[in-house]
């Protein structure tokens, strides 16, 4: 069972929620969210909010909360292969409450299928709340170039 390793990122000021599945095995070395440098997350919400790509993890704490973005996952622990997605069993999932009992969140986000398989089997029903499906940022999501990436994600804007 591989514990998820990294907290929530929110502030009261933050209004949209962004939920991945899994932190990847880079991300988990770095303590933060998307640390794989072939994930695409950091250029295309740098595209969305045309602002410079957050380089570091300061940088990137720092983009999110400015942009009123939360950020976390809706799996707390599973069994996972590497950073397989569709290698994941005996998922336990996150506690998102927390973060809605302190942030005024008005939109969530799943990046991913993966995403939002758990946040449906797991979370919608118990905060009573649909989740908006992105396409995956991950680089095994090859047939979204950046560009059409970038298009879906101005939503969240």
């Amino acid at each position: 069972m591989t514990e998820h390793p990294i907290a929530p990122l929110y502030d009261d000021g933050s209004k949209i929620l962004i939920l991945g599945s899994f932190p990847s095995v880079k991300s988990r070395e770095q303590m933060f969210f998307y640390g794989h440098p072939k994930n695409r997350f950091w250029r295309v919400l740098s595209s969305v909010f045309e602002a410079k790509e957050p380089k570091d993890i300061e940088e990137k704490r720092k983009f999110l909360l400015t942009h009123s973005i939360a950020l976390w996952d809706t799996i707390a622990s599973c069994d996972i292969v590497g950073s397989s997605d569709s290698s994941i069993k005996n998922v336990r999932p996150n506690d998102i409450g927390i973060i809605l009992k302190k942030a005024e969140i008005e939109k969530i986000f799943v990046n991913g299928k993966t995403a939002e398989k758990y946040y449906n089997k797991y979370i919608k029903d118990k905060i009573n709340r649909e989740a908006v499906c992105l396409p995956s940022t991950s680089p095994a999501n090859a047939s979204w170039s950046l560009d059409r990436l970038i298009e879906e994600w101005k939503i969240i804007r």
